[in-house]
């Protein structure tokens, strides 16, 4: 690969409206990201997410992507969040729903929808969820709790049914990310919409971390990392940003990926430039981006500071093959 292309496979690009856009295209030629995602809540059916996904792999020529597939995301946790629904996909209850499921049954549902993705062209779902979030503050809690996306109320519960949904969706070829580590299960705001959230009880040996460590000891390929602050972990940066709280998960050697830092409120007041830079020198590997003009710029600056970086260029290369390996997990990589 080129080094244009390798710091395009550190990109997972946002399809406006779910399709493949002009401005989708353009960027994948011109900055040669190497994995997309469905922003959208659709019920167009698998067909035509099918139509959507073939059509960026034919994107993944030797000039692009050095014949690299791409990842195809969606974020199919389930209960709201099941982004892709409509003909060829099934209903996923929430996953407080799932947990009330033993988890060997879960795992063959999951196994279930995980063939209905990879069917759809889907290859990745942002999934499972891993926060823990406190018995009786589901309503407090607005990013995880108040939506019922959390697997249970108590560390125990919640790997043994998260891990289970990973082993499913393993199962039928589907990659898994596992989010949103440390955990958002003790905040209040969800960073979606809200700036400046903060966790100040969870430690860097605090019990709830252990759906995240359970997860990579059962192989989950990739961790997403929060975009709040962990007061009592890093005062000063956003977990995202952070290379404590990267380094809280220490033994985990596959891709490390970004909330979206492209057009969520809690980094809006970070140059897109500064949000890319940091996520990469704090150890992260995948920055999400859910619109194309953060990511241009992002792969711009990228670009520019590995030309005169020795060190960040080494960090960059790093991170474009952990993902790599990813993918060739995945079979989306073939030698010739």
């Amino acid at each position: 690969m080129t080094e244009d292309q390798r710091i395009g496979q550190l990109f997972l690009l946002g399809l406006a409206n779910d399709q493949l856009g002009a401005a989708e295209t353009n960027a994948i030629r011109t900055y040669h990201f190497g994995s997309v995602w469905f922003v959208e809540q659709s019920t167009a059916g698998a067909d035509a997410v099918r139509r959507v996904a073939d059509a960026v792999q034919t994107l993944a020529t030797v000039d692009t992507t050095a014949n690299v597939r791409f990842f195809v995301a969606a974020n199919q946790e389930g209960g709201i969040i099941q982004s892709l629904s409509g003909p060829g996909f099934s209903t996923i209850p929430n996953a407080l729903d799932q947990s009330t499921v033993d988890p060997l049954t879960l795992r063959v549902r999951a196994a279930q929808w995980g063939r209905e993705l990879l069917a759809a062209g889907v290859n990745l779902n942002f999934a499972p969820v891993l926060d823990v979030v406190p018995v009786g503050t589901d309503a407090q809690n607005a990013p995880i709790g108040a939506l019922r996306r959390g697997y249970g109320h108590d560390p125990a519960t919640v790997s043994a049914h998260a891990i289970a949904f990973m082993k499913g969706m393993a199962d039928a070829g589907i990659a898994t990310t596992g989010k949103h580590f440390p955990g958002l299960g003790r905040v209040t705001g969800n960073t979606d919409f809200t700036a400046a959230v903060v966790d100040d009880v969870t430690t860097s040996d605090d019990p709830y971390l252990a759906p995240f460590r359970d997860a990579i000891a059962a192989g989950v390929p990739m961790v997403m990392v929060a975009l709040a602050k962990y007061q009592k972990i890093d005062a000063t940066e956003l977990a995202v940003f952070s290379p404590t709280v990267m380094r809280v998960s220490l033994g985990f050697n596959g891709v490390v990926v970004s909330d979206d830092l492209g057009a969520t409120v809690a980094v809006a007041n970070i140059v897109p430039a500064d949000r890319a830079i940091g996520f990469l020198t704090a150890g992260g590997d995948l920055i999400v981006s859910k619109t194309v003009a953060p990511a241009n710029a992002m792969a711009t600056a990228i670009a520019a500071r590995a030309s005169i970086d020795a060190a960040f260029k080494a960090r960059v290369d790093d991170a474009a093959l952990r993902v790599v390996r990813a993918k060739i997990t995945f079979g989306l990589v073939r030698c010739s």
